[in-house]
């Protein structure tokens, strides 16, 4: 995940070459911290979804989730503490990301690991081991999926088809997908500091057919071709990215 509203490139201290064409910042959450997107979406969204009341667990899917304190704090902000521990254990949350050393820091950090999970995984090349986390707990779709500032990464580094493939594939597994797709104006910081760091630019952003507004055209496509529909949005956060909510048809 990454941004585009502040410049990043002297804070990240990028070491690791393959760190920043992915938007695995490691201090993601120092300058986009959760409480961005959480201040906006209401701490009852379970509930009305529905997705509380039935007896079958409630599976909750992060793409992308870099360290963990996104998955975390949203867990906390839809499943309070204060509940029954029987009934935090009615709700799981997996998170995964590509870079398999944020990922240790998730595993490490994470206070809730009989809810909470995290597993690296590179979703645009294997994704068997999603189907086992549902296979594990009963499940034949995640009941709500988190894509949130991953769709640019998954778009300069794979295409137009790349990008179009993730939504359909997450729209697949998903019952409601609550998406974050980054402006086209985060794609050209994006390849600039790219540049700054004196590498060469993503193989696909001059070829792009896909620009300007993303979220729109993401949107089409859920909706178009992956038989689901937007049911609420949550509006924009600090960094000017609109929070849309899909529900499958």
């Amino acid at each position: 995940m990454a941004t585009c509203s502040v410049d990043i490139a002297e804070v990240e201290e990028m070491n690791d070459p393959g760190a920043a064409p992915y938007g695995n910042f490691i201090n993601y959450y120092t300058f986009n911290p959760p409480e961005n997107r959480l201040s906006l979406i209401p701490a009852t969204l379970l509930q009305d979804l529905g997705l509380k009341d039935g007896p079958q667990n409630t599976l909750i899917l992060d793409v992308g989730c870099n360290s963990g304190d996104l998955s975390v704090a949203f867990y906390k902000h839809l499943v309070p503490v204060s509940e029954e521990e029987s009934d935090r254990r009615k709700v799981n949350l997996l998170g995964f990301d590509l870079d398999e050393t944020l990922i240790q820091r998730a595993q490490q950090s994470n206070p809730l690991p009989s809810s909470i999970s995290f597993i690296p995984l590179d979703i645009t090349k294997d994704a068997d081991q999603l189907q086992d986390y549902l296979n594990q707990h009963g499940g034949s779709h995640f009941h709500l999926c988190l894509c949130l500032a991953v769709t640019m990464w998954v778009h300069l580094n794979h295409g137009d088809a790349g990008l179009l493939q993730l939504l359909s594939h997450l729209a697949s597994i998903s019952q409601h997908l609550l998406l974050e797709a980054q402006p086209w104006k985060c794609y050209r910081s994006a390849a600039r500091r790219l540049r700054k760091l004196g590498r060469s630019d993503f193989d696909h952003f001059k070829s792009l057919k896909i620009r300007g507004d993303v979220a729109e055209q993401a949107r089409e496509h859920l909706e178009r071709h992956c038989g689901m529909e937007l049911i609420q949005s949550f509006g924009s956060t600090t960094w000017d990215r609109k929070l849309l909510l899909f529900k499958r048809r």
